[in-house]
C-alpha cells in the first residue's frame, strides 16, 4: 500500500446556501490509508465539505477528483457504490431489525425468492471478526450499547467495500474505555488501506489516530499540517483565529445564601435517590458523575418528564408539585437537554419561531393569531442580546451551527422567564470558541439572579465554571463538594463509590458536605 497515494482530493470547492456562503474555495486532499482530520469552530464549514464527499451535496464550483478521476455524485448513494461512507453523529440504524439486517439492508442476500439468512448472518459474522468484535449479529440493535452501534455502523461501511470512511464526531456518546476500542479499530482499517475523514471537538484524541489536520474557518481553507508536527493550542488558535489564553471566563456571578431551589428526599424507584441538594441565588452547582449515575434521570423528574416516588421540591421557601412538564415551566424551571436536536429544537421550524415557542400565548392577540411583527420583535430582542449568527430571524434552525443552536434554546426558555435553568451536558458537539461564549452566558445568568445546574461529564468544565458540584454515584449523591476547595481527584474518587483516601481532602474540611 503506497501511503503517500492520494485518493480523493476536492479542487476550489464552493457551496452556496440562501444567505450563507458555506464553503468558499476549499481544497482538501485525503491519502490512502491516513486519517485526516478536518476542524474548525461550528459553522467553519466542516459538515458541509463532508456531505460533499459523500454526495449529499453538490458543489456549486469546484471538483471532486477520487481514484484519479474528476467525480460528480448525484446523491450519498453514488458515493456508496464508489466506495465513499459516512457515519453520521446520529447513527442509521434501525432499532428493531437485527446487526446482520441493519449491515445488509437493502441488500440482503438471496436463495431464489427468498433472503438467505443463513449467509446474511454468516457474511456479517465475519466483518464483525474482522473488527474483532464480540456482537451475535442475530442481537437486535436496541439492545446495543451505543459504543456497538457505533462498531455495527463502521461493519455496515465495510460490507459496502468502502476505501474512504467519513466519521462525524464518532466518540461523542462514548465512555473513555469505549473510545480506546474505536481507536483499535479504526487503525486496524487503517492498516487494511481505508482512508478517514474524521471530525471531532475532542482534539485531544487525535494524537491517538490522526496523520493530518487540515483547518477550516469561516468557510475556508487555513492550513494543512502533519499532526506530529504541530500542536493542539497552535490547532485551536488557527481554528479561531486568535489565541484562547483562557477556556473559562473570569466568573461575574456571586453565590449568596438565599436558596433558590430546594430538593428534600427525592426519590424514584430502581432510578436514583433519595438525595437532596439545595442551589443558591447566583451560583453555578454542577452535576457530576459517571455515565448512568442519575444526572440526567434527576433532573427529568424534577422538570416533570419523568414520575417520582417520593420527596419534595421548594421553590425558595414553596413547596410545590410538579406532575408535568407544564407544571414546571409554570413554576418558572426549565431543562436544556443533552439532545438538543430532538428534544430541544423544532429543528425545521425558523429561528423566530423557535425563540417563542415556550410563550406563543404572549404573541397571540385576543382572537388567537400569532401577531408576527411581535414575534420579529422578540427575536430580534435575543437573537442580538445572545450573540445568535444567523443570516435573519427565519432562517431554518437546522441550517445553524450547533453553539448558535444552543443559543436559541436557552433563549426561548429566557422568554418565558424561567428562573431555573438544567443545563444537561450545554458544550456537546460545540466547538471551543462557542464553548466560551456559552460558559459567559452561563455565568451572566448567574449573576442576574436565574439559578443554573450544569450537567457536564467534563471535569475541566465542572472545575473551571461550578461553585459548588453535587457528584452522583449510583442514582445517589455521594457529596456535595466546594468546587474552588476540591480537585478533580477527589471528584473521581466520590464519583467511583470509593472514599477519598491520601492525597484527597474529601471529609477533611468543611466544604465536603454530607447527603443523604
Amino acid at each position: 500500500m503506497n501511503q503517500s497515494e492520494e485518493i480523493l482530493a476536492l479542487k476550489n470547492v464552493s457551496k452556496r446556501f440562501p444567505g450563507v456562503l458555506a464553503l468558499d474555495n476549499v481544497s482538501f486532499s485525503l491519502r490512502r490509508g491516513e486519517a485526516h482530520a478536518l476542524c474548525g469552530e461550528n459553522g467553519a464549514g466542516k459538515s458541509t465539505l463532508m456531505k460533499v464527499m459523500s454526495g449529499v451535496y453538490q458543489a456549486d464550483e469546484g471538483e471532486l477528483v477520487y481514484k484519479g478521476k474528476t467525480c460528480r455524485f448525484t446523491c450519498s448513494v453514488d458515493a456508496e457504490a464508489a466506495g465513499i461512507a459516512i457515519i453520521h453523529q446520529e447513527l442509521n440504524l434501525i432499532p428493531h431489525l437485527s446487526v446482520a439486517e441493519n449491515i445488509f439492508l437493502a441488500r440482503e442476500p438471496v436463495r431464489g425468492f427468498f433472503i438467505d439468512r443463513k449467509k446474511m448472518r454468516a457474511d456479517a459474522q465475519a466483518l464483525l471478526d474482522r473488527l474483532k468484535l464480540r456482537i451475535d449479529p442475530r442481537q437486535l440493535v436496541k439492545d446495543l450499547s451505543c459504543a456497538q452501534q457505533q462498531m455495527v455502523e463502521i461493519a455496515k461501511a465495510l460490507s459496502l467495500n468502502t476505501e474512504v470512511l467519513i466519521m462525524d464526531e464518532p466518540t461523542s456518546s462514548l465512555t473513555e474505555s469505549e473510545t480506546v476500542q474505536l481507536f483499535e479499530i479504526i487503525n486496524e482499517i487503517k492498516r487494511n488501506g481505508v482512508s478517514i475523514v474524521y471530525i471531532s471537538h475532542r482534539l485531544e484524541e487525535m494524537a491517538h489516530i490522526i496523520d493530518r489536520v487540515t483547518i477550516l474557518r469561516d468557510g475556508k481553507y487555513v492550513c494543512t499540517d502533519a499532526f506530529a508536527d504541530t500542536t493542539l493550542d497552535a490547532i485551536v488558535a488557527r481554528m479561531v483565529g486568535r489565541t484562547l489564553d483562557e477556556k473559562f471566563p473570569e466568573r461575574v456571578s456571586v453565590p449568596t445564601d438565599q436558596v433558590l431551589l430546594s430538593v428534600k428526599d427525592l426519590y424514584r424507584k430502581d432510578v436514583f435517590g433519595p438525595l437532596s441538594f439545595d442551589l443558591r441565588r447566583g451560583e453555578i452547582l454542577g452535576f457530576s458523575g459517571l455515565m448512568g449515575a442519575g444526572r440526567t434521570e434527576v433532573a427529568r423528574a424534577i422538570f416533570g418528564a419523568d414520575p417520582l416516588t417520593s420527596g419534595a421540591i421548594y421553590l425558595g421557601d414553596e413547596a410545590i408539585t410538579v406532575d408535568s412538564p407544564i407544571d414546571a415551566i409554570d413554576h418558572g424551571i426549565a431543562y436544556l437537554s443533552e439532545d438538543r436536536k430532538t428534544h430541544g429544537l423544532a429543528i425545521r421550524m425558523s429561528v423566530a419561531s423557535n425563540l417563542t415557542l415556550t410563550n406563543v400565548s404572549g404573541l397571540s392577540n385576543r382572537f388567537g393569531f400569532i401577531d408576527f411583527a411581535r414575534e420579529e420583535a422578540v427575536a430580534k430582542k435575543y437573537i442580538a442580546a445572545l450573540g445568535i449568527k444567523t443570516p435573519t430571524s427565519r432562517q431554518i434552525a437546522k441550517n445553524l451551527s450547533g453553539g448558535n443552536q444552543q443559543k436559541i434554546v436557552i433563549s426561548k426558555w429566557l422568554y418565558r422567564e424561567s428562573k431555573i435553568i438544567f443545563f444537561d451536558e450545554p458544550t456537546r458537539g460545540i466547538d471551543v470558541g462557542a464553548k466560551f461564549a456559552i460558559y459567559q452566558l452561563l455565568d451572566k445568568l448567574a449573576s442576574e439572579g436565574i439559578g443554573v445546574v450544569m450537567i457536564t461529564s467534563e471535569l475541566p468544565e465542572i472545575m473551571g465554571m461550578t461553585d459548588r458540584v453535587a457528584v452522583f454515584h449510583e442514582g445517589r449523591i455521594s457529596g456535595i463538594v466546594n468546587t474552588r476547595e476540591s480537585s478533580q481527584e477527589e471528584i473521581m474518587h466520590l464519583a467511583s463509590g470509593r472514599t477519598a483516601g491520601a492525597g484527597s481532602s474529601a471529609g477533611a474540611g468543611t466544604h465536603h458536605q454530607a447527603v443523604h
